[in-house]
């Protein structure tokens, strides 16, 4: 219950902070060429890795200004707390995983999303590939790192479920992200559930071994993972801002889809704590395979299937993550989101 108990736990205060917030408000600049540029802030999920590159190439690119956005990136610090930090309009846009958006969303935060670019959930069974974990039955009695509460563990059930393994088969040691990681490389857990353009580059890296993966989305369970999110408040009183940035965004994307190492090249001092630069390839390989769903596939990134929403809807609802499954437009702004 950590995902529900969390978006309960800071909607208040998030909400109170609303009326001061001024994420929203930061005015405008002007580019070298002369033209107007309004500020905008968008905080990531998490601190800078892979799956971010495509912001920092639109940025380097000039795509953001040349839709009239001068875009600064900020780091984040978990999806609930961008989440939050969106809803409560203490920063522009947000990029976060859109179970936790369901969550708030259910507990009455004020918030959207304005297109899921990550369609084909990146969650997975990570572990070194001497393990020879192969399919979801090789699993059984061996012991897996998992952070209780939060949206993979939360459907690792049904994952085992759907393959034909009970809980009970799989032995969980319970510990925190950075934890997962520790566990693996130092031998005390067979592997772990996490996301595959995340930590499994990083493990690759520290140990010099190579990582395998069990994708639940290759064995019957998909969801949607991370999506540009929009608070209700600058949804409605800046519309034209927020269809530029989402615009903006979707072609970036595709630019960064185009040029894998221009993308990774433009992320470069993004961060103290960015990964090196063959783990930030591998992360943004592993991304670009995560942009479509077959009811996409061609369309531009960031452009969603109502049907979609709603089996991702309705498997955190299943969970637990929601209390009732509403539908997609109580959580999602398809008139503003990206076309194509």
């Amino acid at each position: 219950m950590k995902l529900r108990i969390l978006a309960v736990s800071v909607l208040a205060p998030a909400l109170a902070l609303a009326a001061t917030a001024c994420g929203g408000d930061s005015g405008e600049t002007t580019s070298a060429s002369g033209k107007k540029l309004t500020k905008v802030t968008l905080t990531l999920n998490w601190y800078p890795y892979g799956e971010h590159a495509p912001f920092y190439y639109g940025k380097k690119k000039g795509i953001y200004e040349k839709h009239g956005i001068d875009l600064e990136i900020k780091a984040g610090q978990g999806s609930q707390k961008t989440v939050q930090a969106t809803g409560a309009g203490q920063t522009d846009f947000g990029w976060a995983d859109t179970p936790a958006l369901l969550a708030a969303v259910d507990k009455g935060m004020p918030i959207k999303s304005i297109g899921v670019f990550l369609q084909t959930t990146p969650a997975s069974v990570q572990a070194f590939s001497a393990k020879n974990l192969k399919a979801p039955a090789d699993l059984k009695g061996k012991k897996i790192a998992i952070t209780a509460g939060d949206a993979l563990s939360r459907t690792f059930p049904v994952f085992l479920k759907k393959n034909g393994l009970s809980e009970s088969d799989v032995p969980l040691q319970n510990t925190d992200p950075a934890g997962k990681i520790a566990a693996v490389i130092s031998g005390k857990a067979d592997g772990l559930v996490g996301f595959a353009n995340d930590q499994g580059p990083t493990v690759a890296d520290k140990s010099g071994k190579p990582v395998s993966y069990l994708r639940y989305s290759d064995f019957g369970v998909n969801f949607f993972s991370n999506g540009l999110l929009v608070g209700e408040r600058k949804l409605k009183s800046d519309k034209d801002l927020v269809k530029d940035m989402v615009a903006a965004t979707s072609e970036a994307w595709t630019a960064a889809e185009a040029d894998p190492a221009g993308a990774v090249a433009s992320m470069a001092g993004a961060s103290e704590q960015l990964p090196p630069a063959k783990v930030v390839t591998e992360q943004f390989k592993t991304t670009l395979t995560l942009l479509h769903t077959q009811a996409t596939q061609g369309k531009a990134p960031g452009v969603n299937s109502e049907d979609d929403w709603k089996q991702t809807i309705a498997l955190f609802q299943q969970t637990g993550v929601i209390g009732k499954a509403e539908a997609p437009s109580t959580y999602w702004s398809p008139q503003l989101a990206a076309q194509g």
